[in-house]
C-alpha cells in the first residue's frame, strides 16, 4: 500500500544535515510532512534545523551516531515520543573513503562497514517492525550507482553500497505481502560533500597523498557534472508514492550496471562500464 497521501505523515532522515538527506528533509516538508533529522554532526544539525524551524517547518533535530545501535533506537523512542509515530523511514547517512584497496586499514573498513551497512541495517531493524506493525509505511536505503557497478580506487564503498543493494532486495521480498514499501536509492554524481566525509572519520581526518591523489578529481567531477539533491529529493518522493522499489537518478545507470551481465553471458573477465582500462 503505497504512501500516497504524505500530508501530515512523519519522515526519519538519517544524514540529514548536508547533501541528499537534507534535500530529501526540504522535499518532505514541502510535501506536508514533519520530519525528524539525525545526523552525527551536530552544529550542522542545529545550525539547519534552527533554520528550518525558524522558517515555519515542523522538524525534530536528534543528534545520532547510527552505526551506534542503542542511538537508532533513542532516534526512534525519540521520534514516537515528539510526532506520535513514523510513516517514511530513509536510512541515508553514508561515506565514501577513496583509495588503493590494498592501502586500506581495518580501521577504515570498521567506519565504512559501520556507516554504509551497519547504520543501514540498524535503521531497518529498528523501524520496520514499528512499521509492519502499524500497516503502513515506507523504507528508502540510501546505496549508490556503485551499488550495481563497480570502479578501482572506490573499492570499500562499492562494496558497502553492494551490500545496502543486496540488504535492501531481501528486505523488499520479505515485506511484498505486507503494507511496508521498500525502495533503494540509487544516485549517481550529486553535488553533496559525499567526497570530504572523511570529516567524520573516528579515527582521524588527515588523508594520505594518495587518498588525496584519488578524492580531488572526484571532488571535481562532481562540482562539475553533479545534479542538484533537489532532484534526487524528487525522485525520492516519487517512488514512495508509486511504491517502485528502484531509484535511479541518471539515465546511464541501468545501461553501466548491465555491462556485468553481458560480462557473465560470455564469460569475460569484469569490463570497465565507463570505458577506458579495465
Amino acid at each position: 500500500m503505497a504512501l500516497t497521501d504524505l500530508t501530515g505523515k512523519v519522515a526519519v532522515v538519517t544524514g540529514a544535515a548536508s547533501g541528499i538527506g537534507l534535500a530529501m528533509t526540504r522535499r518532505f516538508l514541502d510535501e506536508g510532512m514533519r520530519v525528524v533529522m539525525a545526523d552525527v554532526e551536530e552544529p550542522k544539525l542545529v545550525d539547519v534545523a534552527s533554520k528550518l524551524e525558524a522558517n515555519g517547518a515542523d522538524v525534530f533535530a536528534v543528534l545520532t551516531d547510527v552505526t551506534e545501535p542503542a542511538q537508532v533506537q533513542a532516534l526512534a523512542d525519540q521520534t514516537v515520543s515528539h510526532f506520535g509515530a513514523v510513516h517514511l523511514v530513509c536510512n541515508n547517512a553514508g561515506v565514501a573513503p577513496g583509495g588503493p584497496m590494498l592501502s586500506t586499514t581495518p580501521k577504515d573498513w570498521q567506519w565504512t562497514v559501520g556507516v554504509n551497512v551497519l547504520g543501514v541495517a540498524y535503521g531497518v531493524t529498528t523501524f520496520g517492525p514499528m512499521l509492519v506493525e502499524q500497516g503502513e509505511g515506507h523504507i528508502v536505503n540510501t546505496a549508490s550507482e556503485a551499488g550495481l557497478v563497480t570502479t578501482s580506487m572506490l573499492g570499500m564503498y562499492c562494496a558497502t553500497k553492494h551490500a545496502v543493494v543486496g540488504l535492501s532486495e531481501s528486505l523488499y521480498r520479505e515485506l511484498e505481502s505486507s503494507p511496508v514499501g521498500v525502495s533503494v536509492l540509487c544516485p549517481n554524481l550529486v553535488r553533496t560533500s559525499i567526497f570530504l566525509s572523511e570529516r567524520n572519520r573516528p579515527h582521524g581526518t588527515e588523508l594520505t597523498a594518495t587518498e588525496n591523489a584519488t578524492m580531488a578529481p572526484l571532488r571535481e567531477s562532481i562540482d562539475a557534472n553533479g545534479i542538484d539533491p533537489s532532484q534526487v529529493a524528487a525522485d525520492v518522493v516519487d517512488a514512495v508514492r508509486s511504491d517502485r522499489f528502484w531509484i535511479f537518478t541518471h539515465p546511464t545507470t541501468v545501461p553501466s550496471a548491465l555491462v556485468r551481465f553481458d560480462d557473465l553471458r560470455e564469460g569475460a573477465n569484469p569490463t570497465n562500464p565507463y570505458g577506458g582500462s579495465r
